[in-house]
């Protein structure tokens, strides 16, 4: 079980953390700690990529260093301007801070290229005749040792020659590529001469049509690290194959070599964590976008009604380790109710709204009272709220024939009104079709706040709205956007419609909201009294309001951990 940690609970050293903490120590780096978040701009970001913003950026924070946001922008097929900005747009809202150090990895192409050229000339690149599939045949396998390439064995010149002839645009797509000369009976794969370059004709959304061949990853990332003299690289897991050709590419150039560490990436229950999948949902209409609030995106997150604070305590609470493991979902909702709770105004809100007529209450009098804000915060004051003869409660909030443990209203039972007055039903209205349509209710004038002057036992309190002042509006109910608890990665031919939750978007129209609301602006968070957290959605509009639930009040996370404290603490004593 995992321990959830406040917002200024000092970070534990992780593993990761150790290291760079003992770098210090020995002075390695001139004592200087210097990380990056280097997103690829090929979808927008999720919360997995959270995790590694908040390890990357909170490092530097907490080392008094720095960290870059740069783009590995070497993929032009993929790319756009689009979700660059939506990657800057979410680091900021995130809460950090690159000063001026944004960079691009096109920034380096010629940088790059004339690398290319260095490791030609020292004989360990050539230039590669050989197709997709061919090099991929003489790969070999685990068990078997690969086939050195017919064209392995070029004289410089002649790869020179030939690696100029690609930057100008002499060849068509995938007729050649650039290989670095390392070892084809290597035991790990990735060394077996891997292609540094390869021949692509597309626009690059930064720089155009200068360019023809791009750089692959492997050969890209440590140079952009080297370049910018990054101490400590850090990436998730499945980077730990590549890291000796990490180290490879760095040593035969003989440049500043920085320290490439792995840690697990997040996996989270009903979540795919792939942004090839989220863009597949998005391609085919399966949600409304990616900032769509079922989405794990931050963007799909910050419009559903979730807090940068909830998510950096999220990223703190679940830590940073070297072994995959699934982080259930309930613990993320539980971060963010902690934060919620601590930061939403409470208001009143009905969404299934059921008519009460106050039949002793004088018809022309409308009574002002006072409500909390937020208990949990002391400065956020009160609201003068207005009750008058009609009001709205929940229709879940009335049985006509209630069962036994039933304790809201019902025929002859008397309950009270959040911040108002006692009050009993009387009288039942139904439709020809004996469907409830309106109660008849006596108040207690004697009970204002919802006091007893008696002291009598009141065993329910319900939220309302005035129907004179009541404003209408829509609500988005959300669940979970797939199925299944543990997805994984779904293959590419799989019907992604099969495993979405067919009831993960609910719309109720016709809600009633107390008038405070008719100032919100998009992504406000409140706390619809007894209802959950909500948000203020970017459709809303004066005339229209929306909204979106963010998480419902109960906390299973918070129960599960209470059961296990109790247990320890009998087994104390």
């Amino acid at each position: 079980m995992t321990t959830v940690e406040n917002e200024d609970t000092p970070t534990k050293l992780d593993f990761v953390r150790s290291i760079v903490a003992e770098d210090g120590k020995t002075g390695k780096w001139d004592c200087r700690v210097h990380t990056r978040f280097p997103p690829e701009p090929n979808g927008y970001l999720h919360i997995g990529h959270a995790k590694s913003i908040c390890l990357n950026f909170g490092i530097a924070e907490e080392f008094q260093g720095k960290c870059n946001l740069r783009f590995d922008d070497t993929n032009p097929a993929k790319e756009e301007q689009e979700y660059v900005d939506s990657i800057i747009e979410d680091v900021k809202w995130l809460g950090w801070d690159w000063e001026e150090r944004l960079y691009f990895a096109s920034s380096y192409f010629q940088q790059m290229y004339d690398y290319g050229l260095e490791l030609i000339k020292k004989g360990k690149a050539y230039v590669c005749d050989l197709g997709p599939e061919e090099t991929r045949n003489h790969r070999g396998t685990l068990t078997e040792p690969g086939r050195e390439s017919p064209y392995r064995n070029r004289s410089v010149e002649e790869n020179l020659d030939l690696f100029k002839a690609m930057k100008i645009g002499a060849f068509a797509d995938g007729a050649k590529t650039l290989k670095a000369k390392i070892d084809m009976a290597h035991p790990n794969l990735n060394m077996r001469d891997p292609v540094m370059y390869r021949v692509l004709h597309a626009s690059h959304h930064r720089t155009g049509d200068d360019w023809c061949i791009y750089p692959l990853y492997d050969w890209a990332h440590g140079l952009e690290d080297s370049l910018e003299g990054i101490t400590h690289s850090i990436c998730t897991l499945e980077f730990e194959n590549h890291r000796p050709l990490y180290d490879w590419f760095l040593d035969a150039l003989e440049v500043h070599h920085p320290q490439q560490i792995e840690f697990a990436r997040l996996n989270l229950t009903y979540t795919l964590m792939s942004k090839r999948q989220l863009l597949r949902l998005v391609e085919k209409g399966l949600v409304r976008g990616w900032d769509d609030p079922r989405m794990p995106t931050i963007s799909g997150l910050r419009r559903r009604g979730y807090s940068p604070a909830a998510i950096r305590n999220f990223c703190k609470t679940i830590g940073v380790n070297k072994s995959n493991s699934t982080v259930d979902m309930a613990l993320l909702e539980h971060c963010l109710r902690q934060d919620l709770n601590k930061t939403s105004p409470r208001v009143m809100a009905v969404l299934n709204p059921l008519k009460i007529v106050i039949t002793n209450y004088p018809m022309s009098q409308v009574d002002e009272l006072e409500a909390i804000n937020n208990p949990e915060d002391p400065d956020a004051g009160s609201r003068k709220i207005s009750f008058s003869r009609v009001i709205y409660i929940e229709r879940e909030d009335f049985m006509e024939d209630p069962p036994k443990r039933f304790f809201r209203l019902a025929p002859g039972r008397e309950v009270r009104l959040r911040y108002a007055y006692l009050i009993t039903c009387t009288k039942v209205v139904k439709d020809e079709d004996g469907q409830v349509t309106e109660l008849h209710c006596s108040y207690d004038p004697e009970t204002r706040g919802g006091n007893a002057p008696d002291g009598r036992r009141i065993k329910a309190t319900l939220h309302w709205v005035s129907a004179a002042y009541a404003l209408d509006a829509e609500v988005r109910l959300y669940d979970h956007l797939l199925a299944n608890e543990n997805p994984g990665d779904l293959d590419e031919g799989e019907d992604l419609s099969a495993n979405l939750n067919p009831d993960s978007l609910k719309v109720i129209t016709h809600c009633k909201m107390e008038p405070s609301l008719g100032e919100t602006e998009p992504f406000c968070r409140y706390q619809f009294e007894r209802l959950g957290y909500f948000c203020t959605d970017p459709d809303s509009t004066p005339s229209r309001l929306v909204f979106n639930r963010t998480v419902t009040l109960r906390d299973p996370w918070a129960k599960v951990q209470k059961q296990e404290q109790n247990q320890k603490q009998s087994q104390k004593s």
